[in-house]
């Protein structure tokens, strides 16, 4: 469950303004009996003295034979007041009813719908909220604050399309990282795992953030079917997100490197470990130490075994070998000579596993600079046991860079 931040109203509150009697007195004759009782509200709403202020309107609100534009004044100012005073549902009204009149400017009358909009989510009434903030954009509005609240509004009802298709719309804006957040938990209260992690998708491709990857990467090894034997390409994709924090990580992916035959990666590993100063300190220090000076002697038999091993790979009907082969290039700085071995392996066929080599090339071919033949390798592998969504998740990865 991601965290929901509280959606800012303050931007909403400054949208009710008050118009006070003496202001409105010159624009409009008010009599004496509206006007006095409405400048002593004015006043009391300075001082704060909301409770008093309402009676001088009510006062003012009493008067017999009221014209229209009095009765707006009264009105505007009760919603102004109440506003303040906490009483968000009858402001609410005070406020409908003044943009009912038609007197206010385009400016006033967009700022008057974007107080009701805020107005009635503060009264909890995420219906109406959602249809203002609606209105406010439809009549021209440009607050953004306003797309959240319709975002926000259809979330607290629990409507997930509606929060979906509010997400979605604004004549191509970029959602903001809350509206995605939110769009995430409507679906994770509903258990929908499938909109839950095409909402977390989405996330990472705009808001590149390490809990978000922690979350996809935990989630594709929990499905089902998911093979244990694509730990290491896991490994690769949480380095590649900096979700490799931990000592027991490094040198986790550092032996799988090395039991699959890639030496030249589980060098690389090990090195950023001891970047990071997470390797090499403490009372596990040694331990360390035994890890590279093993990856060192794997690394020089590896070199001395090189030209023999490509002869034989080379022979071999199947391409599996020459994949590996290429891939140890590419980790080794030789991005250029090793993809093309890959390919050729590939290219020749017989592989064990198609899709598991596919993925391999299309994550060396992101690693390599190769980005658009990455992407489009990645594109093609269907496996059902974990390979499709590990190229998924890469393809987000190298979409975004």
């Amino acid at each position: 469950m991601i965290g929901l931040n509280t959606l800012r109203t303050g931007a909403l509150a400054a949208a009710l303004l008050l118009v006070p009697a003496a202001s409105a007195l010159a624009q409009n004759t008010v009599r004496p009996e509206v006007g006095k009782p409405l400048q002593a509200a004015d006043s009391l709403f300075k001082a704060k003295k909301y409770r008093e202020a309402l009676a001088k309107v009510a006062e003012a609100d009493g008067a017999s034979g009221k014209t229209p534009y009095e009765t707006y004044v009264i009105t505007r100012t009760r919603g102004s007041i109440a506003a303040a005073a906490g009483e968000h549902a009858a402001a609410a009204r005070d406020f409908e009813a003044v943009i009912a009149t038609n007197r206010n400017t385009g400016a006033e009358q967009l700022k008057l719908i974007q107080a009701v909009a805020g107005l009635h989510y503060h009264a909890r009434d995420y219906a109406k909220s959602a249809s203002w903030a609606s209105r406010y954009q439809r009549e021209g509005g440009t607050d953004p604050a306003m797309q959240t609240l319709v975002v926000q509004s259809h979330f607290l009802l629990n409507d997930c399309p509606a929060v979906a298709k509010a997400v979605g719309t604004g004549n191509g804006r970029r959602p903001s990282e809350q509206e995605l957040q939110m769009l995430a938990n409507c679906y994770n209260k509903q258990k929908d795992s499938t909109g839950y992690v095409a909402a977390i998708e989405r996330l990472v491709t705009l808001y590149p953030k390490k809990e978000y990857w922690t979350d996809l990467l935990n989630r594709v090894q929990k499905k089902t079917g998911f093979s244990d034997r694509l730990s290491l390409d896991v490994f690769r994709l949480k380095l590649a997100t900096g979700n490799i924090t931990t000592a027991g990580d490094y040198l986790e992916m550092a032996q799988l490197a090395i039991q699959a035959g890639f030496p030249a990666e589980a060098k690389a590993v090990v090195d950023k470990g001891y970047e990071a100063k997470v390797l090499g300190n403490g009372k596990d220090a040694e331990r360390h130490q035994r890890l590279r000076d093993l990856v060192a002697k794997r690394l020089a038999e590896a070199a001395q075994a090189r030209a023999q091993a490509e002869k034989d790979a080379m022979a071999d009907k199947a391409g599996d070998a020459l994949v590996a082969i290429g891939y140890s290039y590419v980790s080794e700085g030789a991005p250029q000579k090793g993809l093309a071995i890959m390919e050729q392996g590939i290219k020749k066929g017989g592989l064990k596993r198609p899709d598991d080599a596919k993925l391999l090339l299309g994550i060396a071919q992101l690693q390599g600079g190769a980005k658009s033949r990455g992407l489009q390798t990645l594109q093609g592998v269907h496996g059902k046991d974990g390979t499709a969504d590990l190229a998924r998740l890469w393809i987000l990865l190298g979409q975004r860079g």
